[in-house]
Parts: C-alpha cells; sequence; structure tokens
C-alpha cells in the first residue's frame, strides 16, 4: 500500500516536471524575429546569413530557392549584421526556430527539414514548379551546390 501511494503521488510531480520542461523547451526555439508576419498574419521564412556567407549560409540560399520553387511562401534573406540580436546562420518560420547556430541543425538546413515544417503548417504549394525542376537546370544547381560546399576543390 505504501508503495503504490508513493507511485500516485509521484505522478503529478513527474507531470508538473514535464511541463516545465516542455514550457522551457518552447521558449528556446521562439525567437523575435524581425519581419516573421506579414500584416495579414501570414508566416515569413526567414534566413539569417553571416557577413560575408559561409558554406552553411550558402547552403540554406540554395535550399531557399528550392523552397520557392514548390512553396507558396514569403521568403526573407537577411544578413546577420541587420539582426544582431538572432543567431546566424539560421532559419526561421515566423518566430519559430528551425535552425541556428549552436542549436538545432547547427544552422544549417536541408530541403527536406523546412518543407516537413511547411508541410506541418499546411503552407500551400505553386500551381506549377518553377525551373529547378528542369533537369538541365537541376544538374546544374546541383553542380554549384556540390561546389559551394566542396569550396570550388
Amino acid at each position: 500500500m505504501q508503495k503504490k501511494r508513493l507511485i500516485t503521488r509521484a505522478r503529478p510531480l513527474a507531470a508538473g516536471a514535464l511541463i516545465m520542461f516542455a514550457t522551457s523547451s518552447l521558449a528556446q526555439v521562439s525567437m523575435p524575429v524581425p519581419g516573421s508576419q506579414t500584416a495579414d498574419g501570414r508566416k515569413v521564412l526567414t534566413f539569417v546569413a553571416k557577413d560575408p556567407p559561409g558554406v552553411r549560409c550558402n547552403g540554406n540560399l540554395q535550399v531557399a530557392v528550392e523552397i520557392a520553387n514548390v512553396y507558396r511562401v514569403l521568403i526573407q534573406l537577411v544578413p546577420s549584421s541587420l539582426v544582431p540580436q538572432l543567431p546566424a546562420p539560421a532559419v526561421f518560420f515566423g518566430n519559430e526556430m528551425i535552425a541556428a547556430d549552436g542549436k538545432d541543425h547547427n544552422g544549417g538546413v536541408s530541403y527536406a527539414i523546412v518543407s516537413d515544417v511547411l508541410e506541418v503548417e499546411g503552407v500551400p504549394k505553386q500551381a506549377k514548379a518553377g525551373l529547378i525542376g528542369n533537369a538541365n537546370v537541376r544538374q546544374r544547381f546541383d553542380s554549384l551546390k556540390e561546389t559551394i560546399k566542396t569550396g570550388g576543390n
């Protein structure tokens, strides 16, 4: 009987701790991003890049190109000098952090990471995919991305 009472008392404590942990986690992934929403409340996809951009920043900008070719979402590309309060490189959807330097994905994203967020948020797709879907353009685009990753070597 004593053991059962202890377990019953421990459950509310565990639940409270879980709620506190979840709340603190949410506070860490939401940041005040300038221009994070339009006047009508639509979330903006924000890419913050270092000045000058490095490999992760350039890679993120290539992801922005791919996203723009598939999704109908407003995208802003912001140099870190204009938002010194935010980590760079970083990617936000509204004020929600998708990736940030020293945090999730260490600031680098992939098309899959960003598109997963947009799918969950119900962001509509373009009626017709952009030129990145064209085989010739895609081959050149992938070659450019590889050059960026290797530093031109």
